[in-house]
């Protein structure tokens, strides 16, 4: 279904480290149509699932803010940053979460949200899960609540998406791709 999207999306050998295929949708990116399809293709499964249900998109430093950004403008709807830690100037809620080669922390203003608004999540890539998990769990400290975690690639091999699903989190993705 989204196989043109897929075909525009990087393979980058043995990048960070020895052993990993890095999917690095830069190349995505910089391609007007492929970015312009896979903004329609992600707002457009927003809109059909979660018809009128979604009130703020939030997305995941950095390449979630290229995305969400882009899709809040579309479905004209407001955009919040989840941020590296420090990076926000007022008073912040923290959370750490893993990642696939450590631990890190992600932050949001505690004003991010209002209590019962509609979140949809976004972020370029699922792996492990940790980074979404823990954005999820940012969002729930303001009284919001996360609709759908989107996301361009799933790599199912790395099991992110049994980890959301676990989580009681929905998620989704434009395409996968097997093995790390």
């Amino acid at each position: 279904m989204n196989d043109h999207i897929k075909a525009k999306i990087r393979t980058v050998p043995h990048w960070p480290k020895k052993g990993i295929m890095f999917r690095d949708i830069t190349s995505l990116l910089q391609d007007a149509k492929g970015l312009r399809d896979t903004i329609k293709a992600l707002v457009k499964r927003c809109q059909e699932t979660y018809p009128g249900q979604v009130d703020v998109i939030a997305g995941i430093e950095a390449r979630g803010f290229i995305l969400g950004s882009a899709m809040a403008y579309e479905m004209n709807l407001g955009f919040v940053p989840i941020r590296k830690k420090g990076k926000l100037p007022g008073e912040t809620y923290s959370q750490d979460y893993e990642l696939e080669y450590g631990t890190d922390t992600i932050e949001i203003h505690k004003d991010s949200f209002k209590p019962g608004q509609k979140v949809l999540l976004v972020d370029d890539l699922l792996a492990t899960g940790g980074t979404c998990l823990g954005a999820y769990q940012l969002i729930k400290k303001t009284g919001a609540e996360v609709v759908e975690a989107c996301f361009i690639v799933d790599l199912p091999d790395l099991k992110g998406g049994e980890k959301l699903t676990k989580h009681n989190i929905p998620w989704s993705a434009l395409v996968e791709f097997e093995g790390e």
